[in-house]
Formats: C-alpha cells, structure tokens, sequence
C-alpha cells in the first residue's frame, strides 16, 4: 500500500471515510476482475490467431499482451 501517514479523522467524518473506502475497495476488485477476463479474452484470442502460420505475427502479441494483463489483475 502507499506509505502515507494516517491523519486523525475528526469522529464526526467517519461515517464519509467508512464509505468512501467502501467504494474505493468495490472499485478496485471490479477493475481486476475485469482485467482478468479481458486477459483471458485477449490470450484465448491471440492462440487461436496464432494457430494459422499467416495470424501468428499478430496473434503472438496478443496472446502476451493477455498474459500480462492476467499478470497485472493478480498482482
């Protein structure tokens, strides 16, 4: 996580921060399911394009790019 120190949160804001951490949280496991999928997509893509010898130039970098999405949502 980021290095920030915590400030001290006046008790009358908490019920904004409860809810705002909510939402960043429910947003940021969305964008990696997303990312996962379009990931898997793009790699399932990319092999099939590959399969035919004229595809594989372009369905090589496809199927990498879906790998290092499928990386990015995991990490």
């Amino acid at each position: 996580m980021s290095e920030v120190a915590e400030r001290s949160i006046p008790w009358i804001f908490w019920p904004f921060v409860v809810v705002w951490r909510l939402l960043t949280l429910i947003v940021r496991i969305t964008g990696r399911i997303i990312c996962a999928i379009l990931g898997l997509a793009f790699m399932a893509i990319g092999v099939t394009i590959a399969l035919s010898i004229v595809g594989a130039p372009l369905g090589v970098p496809v199927a990498v790019l879906g790998m290092l999405l499928l990386v990015r949502a995991m990490f």
